[in-house]
């Protein structure tokens, strides 16, 4: 296969290579050992070398050299395995490239060719092997070269799909191709010799929405922060708006909340995405969400099946879906009848024979003696054996932890059991010691020790008794434990409240975190033993929120309670630090105790936070902000009429977000937020958001009327707080409206409404809102959210730096969207490592823990300088130069970061501060720390040009000889200017400057004329200000060396010979090297006021340095030339690596 060209220093190191073919251009070596009779000693040691090396290591036995005539480099450009393969590239070279060479007149042009071609070959294959990846290669393919070719964007930004539709502009359509890639969309036209072509960045993307107007019956909108592109006439419009959503979101996700968000590993290698991954991410965001299962779970099979379902007396229709350890089914209407077997509970999975009535069957046994019969499977034999494979290491896994104690029960069984009905208990007594020695930690539930006193109650012990019988029977008939069939018979049993002594036990059995607890014996013990002392952030705030956490319960009035509360939380902030603890989580891990073993709370928590509710308690609570947006979405969608009476529907959402993040817990009464509970844990987030458009309703005429947003929280809060717990049939009503003026006895009281009830309601109207639906709105809504943070983010940042610069705010944020810009090209197409530095930096390094600051490396902020900076420029070598020693200067913490604040008052100084400070920046780069040794061109530095010896005169134009002042006594006057500048100065003196710095400093100057109007003028002006300064500087070293300063001569001799001193200290320490030319050199120096003072006698250069720059035309112009230029740098770094 062909390399990227490898750079080789010996040809034949260590005689490890026999050439077998060679020419005057290439090399065709085979390595020793290699299809060579045995018995040669050198064979064999070679042979056994690459025998030992790890797969990863070993070198292929053929491969092909470029070499040079009269080099002694030479680079790796192909390899092979056999000696067929190598030979066809060896072929491919002779034929079309071997004459092509013989004319190059200069050799060494002769690598960079042939490197350029075999990268080009690479990129084929590259092409090929992703075009072979779609529906159609050959029009993928096509669709890739004229994306390349349209947009020239660096190779690494890989083509997803593509779809031809009509982009918008006004009223006129214009037909093309709209290309989506991993970090940008693209659109292209070209009719009647017009060519319409723009890109848009997913960071970039505020908002997309599915829009129809009467031009466009359906079209597709995507709202920048600058502007809005309609595109229409998609093939298939569904399709298209679910990738485009996808890549935003995914984008998104990577760019702007790496570490707090969840991303799957293959989204978090760019490269890796296609059409099909979406697709299957899609999907597995969807069955992760449906059966809330881990987030790390991997899905592997999907198929449709039927599974027979004894309750009902028949076979289910629905869909199969495989991950690494479960089972999942879901009937074709979702909800209907759904199934989850952990595999850790599987004994066996088995095929049985085929027949007309029960075609295809597979029979899954599982350690209760129980077993389930599916039919219907397509491709049965592959899926059959996928999942014995997955069993078999799974059980391995078990066996080679399970301890001694529960290893007494066998996990393989050869008997599978075929009787198709349920025990209701446990299987035997060890399964009753196993449910014992589970727990460790505390062995009962809060509620067991502190149950509060309710009034009355004879009445309530009879309905929880009743509630028992039910679910009782429903254990029966369903089966019980994680793998019962859930149908709406259950939904039915949850909205009535779960029986305290089976709350604990149901809880665990439907958010599947008793499969954790099973496969983690010990962890929690472990966990409190580790971070119980411990004392971080987080457990300051946990200790804060301790006796916070339902105070009006005795549970939590009593050490006991609050000791557990903080073992569970302690032990979870440990857990995952990313998290950590956050508020609410106090609040629900307080219920969860009440009703669940102090161990089973801990998982319990786990589940709630990492599957349940994701993103809702990392740093900026996303996954909560995410969730409101979809709710003012659903809003919009389910009470139309509410809306309407509420634009801005964020007024809805504040009052919602705590039903939410503490799921009814801080808004309802406590027995009827337990109900609330139950629900969840059957529903997931599904439930909250059914019951929150319910509880909108009922109270929607009230709403309605409301003037502001607390009178809103007044009717919404009201009416929570007599939602009761008691048994009712009465219908869900609203209260009354509440009168004006005097109270008027004959109006009844308010009636209570009871949360059975509404529960009921909330599933009989909303009941339709599926998972599929809110996982779609979520992936949308997150674009805003997130971009809504951006802006927040943008805002702090601005608001700390407007203070210290003079730049117009309008101009200050342009400089910023630019700032950031630069970050993001390098994480679409830098370096990964880097970036990926880069990215925990930003986080890192922020001025709170919540908050997101970017930073630019290096190369970055010299691309960014190169944009950005006043003067026309002049060598780009010394350009460069410059760049380097402005960034070491900014880099004041030497992380090799420089922070917007940093740079924006390095722009502010050139752009809009007075000459001298402008000048003092010019100065501060030509002395250490901003200059070093190590510069590329070191020679100037190490050498003075210029003797001063003798003065240095210029011509000067006839007539004006007679104004030339005599330098003694300029020099004079400047001493006393110096005098007077350090009085009123009150920053610390600037260092002295030696004439190696001082000929750097000039060669900027000139660097910086260069390509001006007055280009002669300044170089005139410069020439005669260095005259000038170098007497200056020998005159302070000849007063100095002859002791014949006084007055205020001498006061600045001493002064002067004391900053010598340490200049020469600074340098010897800089350097570690203190020769005799350096000692001389240092004699000779100069201070920042007197080159300030002697070029405040050329009036060119007091012209060049005060005149007004445009910072807003150089703003515009980086805009135009920032992506293009700094992609195309990118591409020609990646070529020569």
């Amino acid at each position: 296969m062909w390399l990227n060209p490898e750079e080789v220093l010996l040809k034949n190191a260590l005689k490890l290579w026999v050439t077998e073919k060679s020419n005057d251009f290439f090399l065709l070596q085979r390595r020793r050992g290699h299809g060579e009779p045995t018995g040669k000693i050198t064979g064999l040691l070679v042979g056994a070398l690459d025998t030992v090396l790890d797969s990863n290591a070993r070198v292929t036995p053929f491969r092909i050299l470029l070499q040079v005539p009269g080099s002694q480099v030479s680079w790796v450009i192909a390899s092979g395995a056999a000696r067929e393969e190598v030979n066809k590239h060896w072929d491919w070279l002779a034929h079309n490239l071997l004459h092509s060479l013989s004319v190059f007149e200069n050799k060494e042009d002769v690598a960079g060719f042939v490197k350029g071609k075999v990268k080009g070959l690479i990129a084929e294959e590259f092409r090929g092997r992703q075009a072979a990846q779609e529906e159609d290669p050959e029009k993928f393919r096509e669709a890739l070269l004229k994306f390349e070719r349209h947009f020239s964007l660096p190779s690494s930004e890989k083509l997803v799909t593509y779809f031809s539709c009509c982009c918008w502009k006004g009223r006129v359509p214009r037909q093309g191709f709209l290309y989506l890639s991993i970090n940008h969309m693209a659109f292209y036209s070209f009719l009647l010799g017009k060519e319409v072509k723009f890109f848009i960045p997913w960071a970039e993307v505020m908002r997309l929405e599915r829009v129809s107007t009467g031009l466009m019956p359906e079209a597709i909108r995507v709202s920048t922060r600058q502007r809005q592109r309609e595109f229409s006439m998609f093939l298939n419009l569904d399709e298209t708006f679910g990738v485009i959503g996808q890549l935003a979101d995914i984008a998104l996700r990577r760019l702007l909340d790496s570490e707090g968000l969840e991303l799957d590993r293959v989204l978090q290698q760019p490269t890796r995405i296609s059409k099909r991954i979406l697709e299957e991410q899609a999907l597995r965001e969807y069955v992760l969400a449906l059966f809330r299962l881990p987030r790390g779970e991997r899905l592997h099979e999907v198929a449709s099946c039927s599974v027979w379902t004894p309750h009902a007396r028949c076979h289910t229709a629905g869909t199969l879906y495989t991950t690494d350890s479960y089972l999942c089914f879901c009937s074709r209407e979702e909800g209907r009848c759904t199934l989850l077997i952990p595999l850790s509970e599987v004994l066996s999975i088995e095929k049985a024979e085929s027949t007309s009535v029960l075609p295809n069957p597979v029979i899954v046994s599982i350690r209760t003696k129980k077993a389930f019969q599916l039919i219907e499977l397509q491709e049965r034999d592959e899926l059959v054996e996928n999942l014995n494979s997955r069993l078999r290491a799974l059980q391995w896994k078990q066996s080679m932890f399970r301890s001694s104690k529960h290893g007494k029960r066998s996990v393989t069984s050869p008997t599978p059991y075929y009787t198709f009905y349920y025990d209701t208990g446990f299987s035997d007594e060890e399964e009753i010691e196993e449910q014992v020695l589970r727990n460790t930690v505390n062995s009962e539930a809060l509620m067991t020790a502190f149950h509060q006193n309710q009034p009355g109650t004879n009445n309530e012990k009879s309905m929880e008794q009743m509630r028992e019988r039910l679910w009782e029977d429903h254990f029966v008939e369903f089966g019980r434990g994680i793998h019962m069939f859930r149908t709406g018979k259950i939904q039915r049993l949850v909205s009535m409240g779960i029986p305290e002594s089976l709350r604990g036990e149901l809880w665990m059995t439907l958010s599947d975190a008793s499969s954790e607890l099973e496969s983690h014996q010990g962890y929690y013990t472990n966990l409190v033993q580790k971070s119980m002392g411990q004392s971080t952030l987080a457990t300051e705030e946990i200790e804060r929120d301790l006796h916070r956490s339902l105070p009006d319960h005795p549970a939590f009035q009593n050490p006991t309670g609050i000791a557990a509360l903080r073992r569970v939380l302690t032990a979870y902030a440990h857990r995952n630090p990313k998290i950590g603890y956050c508020q609410s989580m106090n609040i629900l891990a307080s219920v969860l105790l009440l009703y669940a073993k102090e161990e089973e709370a801990f998982w319990l928590l786990v589940a709630v936070c990492e599957r349940m509710l994701p993103d809702y308690f990392n740093r900026r609570v996303i996954g909560a902000q995410v969730d409101q947006s979809v709710f003012e979405k659903l809003i919009g969608e389910r009470l139309p009429e509410l809306a309407e009476h509420f634009p801005d529907r964020s007024t809805l959402s504040s009052v919602s977000l705590s039903w939410f993040l503490t799921l009814f817990l801080s808004v309802l009464p406590f027995r009827s937020a337990v109900c609330v509970v139950d629900t969840f844990f059957l529903h997931g987030i599904k439930a909250i958001f059914q019951l929150g458009l319910a509880v909108l309703e009922v109270n929607a005429a009230q709403l309605s009327t409301s003037t502001d947003e607390g009178q809103a929280l007044m009717v919404l809060t009201g009416f929570l707080e007599q939602v009761g717990w008691e048994e009712s049939s009465s219908p869900v009503s609203p209260p009354p409206a509440a009168e004006t003026g005097s109270i008027n006895p004959d109006v009844p009281a308010v009636r209570h409404t009871n949360i059975t009830d509404l529960i009921n309601e909330s599933y009989e109207k909303f009941g339709d809102l599926t998972v599929r639906q809110i996982e779609r709105l979520r992936c949308r809504h997150r674009i805003q959210v997130l971009q809504a943070h951006e802006d927040t983010t943008k805002e702090n940042a601005l608001r700390v730096v407007t203070p210290d610069v003079s730049i117009s705010p309008e101009n200050l944020a342009d400089v910023y969207d630019l700032f950031k810009t630069e970050y993001f090209i390098s994480l679409y197409w830098g370096d990964t490592s880097s970036a990926a530095a880069a990215e925990a930096a930003a986080w890192r390094h922020g001025d709170s823990y919540m908050e997101r600051q970017y930073r630019l490396d290096r190369p970055q902020f010299k691309s960014l300088y190169g944009l950005l900076v006043p003067w026309p420029g002049g060598s780009n070598q010394h350009t460069d130069t410059l760049a380097n020693r402005t960034f070491t200067l900014l880099d004041q913490d030497r992380d090799n970061l420089v922070t917007f604040r940093e740079f924006a008052g390095w722009l502010n100084t050139f752009y809009c501060e007075e000459l001298n400070e402008k000048i003092r920046l010019l100065y501060r780069l030509h002395i250490p720390p901003a200059l070093t040794e190590s510069e590329d061109d070191p020679s100037l530095m190490k050498s003075p040009l210029v003797s001063t010896n003798r003065p240095l005169y210029v011509n000067l134009p006839t007539g004006v000889t007679e104004e030339v002042k005599d330098y003694q006594e300029q020099l004079k006057q400047m001493l006393k200017d110096l005098v007077k500048e350090k009085e009123k100065d009150v920053e610390k003196p600037l260092p002295l400057m030696n004439q190696r710095e001082f000929i750097q400093f000039c060669k900027t100057l000139y660097s910086m004329f260069h390509g001006d109007l007055e280009e002669n003028d300044l170089f005139q002006a410069i020439a005669t200000v260095t005259s000038l300064v170098l007497q200056i500087g020998e005159a302070g070293h000849r007063g100095r060396s002859a002791s014949e300063v006084s007055g205020s001569d001498a006061v600045k001799g001493a002064e002067a010979a004391q900053l010598n001193a340490e200049a020469r200290h600074r340098s010897v320490s800089d350097t570690g090297v203190c020769d005799g030319n350096a000692t001389a050199e240092d004699e000779w120096t100069i201070s920042y006021a007197q080159i300030l003072a002697s070029l405040l006698t050329e009036q060119a250069l007091v012209n060049f340095f005060e005149k007004p720059v445009d910072l807003s035309a150089k703003i515009a112009a980086a805009k135009e030339k920032q992506y293009h230029q700094r992609s195309g740098l990118l591409t020609l770094q990646q070529g020569t690596r």
